[in-house]
């Protein structure tokens, strides 16, 4: 998160600052805004950042946590869109935990204009059951934002949220809020639906084929969700969800004149695959490559891309080219060693090369 702490910034800073002091007179403008770009300010994280922006705002509001709310439900709309207006959710998080019915309004007044979903988390910690009723009935909320909420915040694996063991041991009770949400209207519900599922997939796989099972076919939003909440037991070359989704593994396919441009190449370079594909019969089929990348300490880990997916005519050609880049990413640093690439189609492998990374 190093460049993202940046959304808080002197600009955002000094506009929040502006913006509570027109809402409430009393507010200590200059001194929220010297409190806030203390000492440590440049080496802390945007989580760092957004706490102690929160803990400034409570300082020098110097209310209590109804009047303080009052404050910034008026300013909150000012930041319509931005991820950085997070803080005022967490505003909630820090102070509201036993404000139970004024903090549920307050999270889903929020998340209208940035995102609770990090804030809810500590109140599933705290009562599991009774956010569990909230995110029910948030579920079925006319507001996008607030019904996304009710999927987001019962993720068991929320990227830069906390975990919720439970929901990692036995998912079974967040399937409740999801069924509400099968056939939402909102692409944007529907993705936080469909990465609800992938989090279940990665510890129970069976639990999601069921669910899977059960409601596939039946609404095309549903089958929206479904297919991209598979995704990771796609990748994986699960055998009955590849059935499923209509990919046979006994395919009629070939890959031929499968190369590389090279045998070896360096870190920080790239290498250029292809090969022609022949479809004998018509069939639905899911072309992907897989990378074994070599590890600091030798040992390989595979990466599946999805290079293509579609219905093959009978008697098909096609040509296939591609580039791989072998620079460091942040999700990804290189090493040298045998690397292989491997043509998958359908789940199966059909054609594999190795190439030396130096």
């Amino acid at each position: 998160m190093a460049e993202q702490r940046n959304i808080y910034n002197k600009h955002f800073v000094n506009k929040l600052a502006h913006s509570i002091k027109a809402a409430y007179s009393s507010f200590s403008k200059d001194a929220f805004i010297s409190g806030v770009f203390h000492k440590e300010w440049d080496n802390q994280s945007l989580k760092d950042r957004m706490r102690h922006i929160t803990i400034m705002l409570h300082k020098h509001l110097a209310l209590d946590y109804h009047g303080a709310l009052a404050v910034l439900y008026k300013v909150a709309p000012e930041f319509k869109g931005q991820l950085a207006g997070i803080t005022f959710p967490d505003y909630v998080e820090q102070y509201g935990l036993n404000e139970w019915e004024m903090s549920m309004d307050a999270l889903a007044f929020f998340t209208t204009y940035s995102t609770s979903e990090f804030a809810v988390r500590p109140f599933l910690l705290k009562d599991q059951k009774r956010m569990m009723e909230q995110f029910l009935t948030w579920s079925t909320h006319e507001n996008e934002h607030v019904r996304r909420l009710a999927s987001e915040g019962c993720r068991p694996r929320l990227p830069w949220g906390i975990s919720i063991p439970s929901f990692k041991q036995d998912p079974r009770p967040v399937f409740p809020v999801l069924n509400n949400l099968l056939q939402d209207s909102s692409l944007y519900v529907r993705k936080s639906v469909a990465n609800n599922l992938n989090d279940i997939s990665k510890t129970h796989s069976d639990l999601l084929l069921t669910f899977t099972e059960a409601n596939l076919n039946k609404h095309p939003h549903t089958d929206w969700i479904l297919k991209h909440a598979c995704r990771t037991l796609l990748k994986n070359g699960h055998p009955k969800v590849l059935q499923l989704f209509g990919f046979d593994q006994n395919h009629q396919v070939t890959i031929s004149n499968f190369q590389l441009s090279a045998p070896e190449t360096a870190i920080g370079g790239s290498l250029t695959f292809q090969f022609d594909l022949y479809g004998e019969t018509e069939e639905k089929i899911r072309i992907e490559y897989a990378v074994d990348y070599v590890k600091s300490r030798g040992n390989r880990t595979r990466k599946v891309f999805k290079l293509a997916e579609f219905q093959v005519k009978k008697h098909l050609s096609k040509h296939y080219e591609r580039k791989l880049s072998f620079k460091d990413l942040s999700t990804r640093k290189h090493y040298s060693g045998v690397h292989t690439l491997t043509i998958l189609i359908n789940g199966i492998e059909m054609k594999s090369l190795d190439f030396h990374l130096q």
